[in-house]
């Protein structure tokens, strides 16, 4: 569709001088959900479109309530209105309803619903790829469904698109954009034994690395084998000849 679509900006950082308003009233810039060490997950999308908006919350949220973090401890959720005529309140009251489907206590300040002059969502959106335009025929923003993952210096780390995100997706795009900052050894593990794929859209197994592992524990095994072998040698050797006494 003319006027709609997402040109990848991979390894460019956004503005982070952006103002905005957040969903308590407070005037912000986008530069304060970033640089604490935590990687970001943000969507653009309008509180009172119809359909594909609530989608695309409605997965994030879904994704999201399955991880073993907490937003606001090892991440963040920032989620933009594109349409200048929301306010403050609109915010505030879809923060309360995902807050509540998440279900994870403490994720309040970890959260943000903004809203803005369409200035400044628009050189948010230039900025990441996503290309979008109000339709005055049906009084709606036309655009298409994703969600963005970002590095703690506000670097864009990863696409997911679509309006469902697999847990595992988001958790291991949380985990390359936060540069091994979170999780603990298995998740990295896994990282590495995954790979992004953009024909498949989501993350696969990266064969080479997994025989990288494999091999790694082979070895392994076999040292602490071999390692039980001589001892019970070692053993069986000095029980067969007892040291004489002396006369």
């Amino acid at each position: 569709m003319k006027g709609v679509g997402i040109t990848e900006h991979l390894g460019s950082r956004i503005p982070t001088d952006l103002k905005f308003t957040d969903d308590h009233g407070r005037n912000v810039t986008l530069g304060e959900y970033f640089g604490d060490g935590k990687p970001v997950v943000l969507d653009l999308v309008y509180y009172d479109c119809p359909m594909l908006c609530t989608y695309v919350l409605n997965g994030v949220t879904t994704a999201a309530k399955q991880l073993p973090w907490t937003p606001g401890k090892e991440y963040r959720l920032v989620t933009i209105s594109i349409n200048p005529r929301e306010h403050a309140d609109l915010a505030a009251a879809k923060k309360a309803i995902y807050l509540h489907e998440l279900g994870k206590p403490g994720a309040e300040s970890g959260w943000s619903f903004l809203v803005g002059d369409s200035t400044q969502s628009r050189a948010l959106a230039d900025a990441l790829g996503w290309q979008y335009y109000y339709d005055a025929k049906i009084k709606e923003y036309v655009h298409t469904a994703a969600t963005f993952v970002l590095t703690p210096n506000g670097t864009i780390s990863r696409y997911l698109y679509g309006i469902e995100y697999k847990p595992q997706d988001l958790k291991l795009a949380l985990l390359e954009a936060s540069e091994g900052k979170i999780g603990n050894t298995i998740d990295k593990l896994v990282l590495y034994c995954f790979h992004y794929d953009p024909n498949a859209k989501g993350y696969v197994l990266f064969a080479q690395n997994v025989m990288k592992i494999g091999g790694a524990v082979a070895v392994v095994v076999l040292g602490l084998f071999l390692l039980l072998l001589w001892r019970r040698e070692r053993k069986s050797h000095s029980g067969a000849f007892p040291a004489l006494k002396p006369r």
